[in-house]
């Protein structure tokens, strides 16, 4: 299910998918490449959508979230050589692993848990390409909040994944319309802190004289023992 939403090719390229590239960007190939720079900085922000599952999950290992045009060439190379030390299965592993599937949920057997009251193994197909659909707006769109858009979806997904030829637009989100979940701050007779003790100074005199005093004793035998070696 995540590889029909997410990205359809991830059986078969190494990492980079040209081919959706060229489709987020409406370059067809036949512009030269002075068109097809043009296009990749007009259309900087489509490219989330063609983003592969390993770049996503070189995003997510190694990369901050920050959109600018250097991140992006970091994380193709960093997806590059991820597919060289990794197979297909293994990546695919670490990405439903990492991944965000909601505020604050973070893998897939912990959103299934979550969602559905079921360890992810547990899944059935509808349950499955629901996971799946969240994914492209985990923060904005999940099976607990604005279900509408994940829905919409979600019925995509079940439509490939039993053979009908339908397309599942990209998937764009926008950074303002993200959802941060508040913070909930405890009250402050909760905290149950406790005042510090009175503190003797006469005490710690004493012991920083002691102390002293060890230190000069101490450096007193260094001394002695150094001029005993000297020939």
């Amino acid at each position: 299910m995540v590889i029909i939403g997410e990205d359809s090719r991830f059986r078969t390229h190494r990492g980079i998918d040209p081919s959706e590239i060229a489709d987020a960007l409406g370059v067809n190939g036949h512009g030269g490449w002075r068109t097809t720079l043009g296009a990749l900085w007009r259309h900087r922000d489509r490219l989330r959508g063609a983003s592969t599952i390993t770049q996503q999950l070189a995003k997510n290992l190694y990369l901050s979230p920050s959109r600018n045009p250097l991140r992006k060439l970091k994380e193709a190379v960093t997806a590059l050589s991820l597919e060289l030390a990794l197979s297909k299965d293994r990546i695919l592993e670490l990405y439903l692993n990492v991944a965000e599937w909601g505020p604050g949920l973070w893998g897939a057997d912990a959103a299934s848990r979550a969602y559905f009251g079921v360890p992810a193994a547990g899944l059935d197909e509808r349950q499955a390409a629901a996971l799946a659909a969240t994914l492209p707006h985990p923060r904005t769109s999940n099976p607990t909040f604005r279900t509408d858009r994940m829905l919409e979806r979600r019925n995509l997904i079940l439509a490939r994944y039993h053979g009908v030829d339908v397309y599942i637009p990209p998937a764009v989100e926008e950074i303002d319309s993200l959802v941060v979940p508040q913070v909930v701050v405890p009250p402050r007779e909760s905290l149950q802190v406790e005042a510090p003790l009175p503190v003797d100074s006469a005490q710690i005199d004493s012991e920083q004289d002691s102390l002293t005093a060890r230190r000069t004793d101490a450096q007193g035998k260094t001394d002695s023992r150094s001029r005993d070696s000297t020939p």
